[in-house]
């Protein structure tokens, strides 16, 4: 015992346990000298490819693939990353949780201002598309003949059609039974491609006015289609879409800042990739 309590009162054991002590801090606090290196093992990679082939059932681009493996090294910085600020200890989460988590901080970091009215019109004329108004037509179709016409006398349905219309039969009790709207009125073309397919709604948009025309295919057969009136496309003032284009582009925003924060973040890290042998290789 007094041997011990000797020993207990050396300063070099002191020095010995302190210095252990701060030597296991270190090693539990210090980033490893791999902490700037990710390295996706082909086993890795063999992996992403297996998972989209059960999804998929066939087996992924090269563009494909290699989209999956950028996403599976962002994953990785994201973790990281998140780990370093503290994002981990909160809330044991999966680490797309960790990246989200990120992001959400990347985003509101980057936050501007309010766009204006001068951005918000500009924006609106370099997106046109996504807000134009479609053209609209009031009309009516008449099925002719269900599919591509094959098999029946075309031609003398047509006819026959085309003549009970100048009697002044409705259009509405001729040809073939069809679910899909006999008539239409003041209805966007998007909405006419979506039950007829696009062909037919761009046929549509030419059609003269005020006379049966056709036959039209659509996907689900052929038409005679009179078109009463068309309202053509046209692009709405800023001040009805006002809401909608600060949407989009501050999303914008959000998109092109979060990818710009992600390869900023990236270029400091050192990414390999392994790439399983080709089939056959070395045999």
């Amino acid at each position: 015992m007094r041997r011990l309590r000797s020993l207990l009162a050396e300063p070099l054991l002191h020095f010995l346990l302190l210095g252990a002590a701060l030597f296991a801090v270190y090693r539990r606090v210090a980033p490893g000298g791999e902490s700037r290196r990710i390295v996706l093992r082909a086993p890795q990679v063999a992996g992403i490819a297996d998972e989209f082939r059960s999804t998929w059932g066939r087996e992924p681009s090269a563009a494909e693939l290699d989209a999956l493996v950028e996403s599976a090294v962002r994953d990785e910085i994201a973790w990281r990353e998140g780990v370093a600020l503290g994002l981990d200890r909160d809330d044991p989460v999966i680490r797309r949780r960790v990246r989200q988590k990120l992001e959400v901080m990347t985003e509101e970091s980057l936050a501007a201002p309010p766009p204006g009215d001068r951005e918000l019109e500009a924006w609106l004329a370099g997106h046109p598309d996504a807000f134009r108004r479609p053209a609209r037509v009031t009309w009516q179709q008449v099925l002719v003949a269900p599919g591509d016409g094959r098999g029946v006398d075309l031609d003398g349905r047509t006819a026959a059609i085309r003549a009970a219309l100048a009697r002044g039969e409705p259009a509405v009790s001729l040809g073939e039974n069809t679910l899909l709207p006999r008539r239409g009125d003041d209805v966007g073309l998007d909405l006419v491609a979506r039950d007829f397919g696009p062909g037919f709604a761009e046929a549509l948009g030419g059609l003269p006015l005020g006379e049966w025309s056709g036959p039209v295919a659509s996907g689900i057969g052929l038409h005679l289609v009179r078109v009463e009136r068309r309202t053509p496309a046209s692009m709405p003032p800023i001040e009805e879409v006002r809401a909608a284009v600060a949407r989009e582009l501050e999303a914008d925003r959000r998109r092109r800042a979060l990818e710009e924060s992600y390869r900023r973040l990236r270029a400091e890290y050192d990414v390999v990739v392994e790439t399983a042998p080709a089939a056959g290789a070395g045999e």
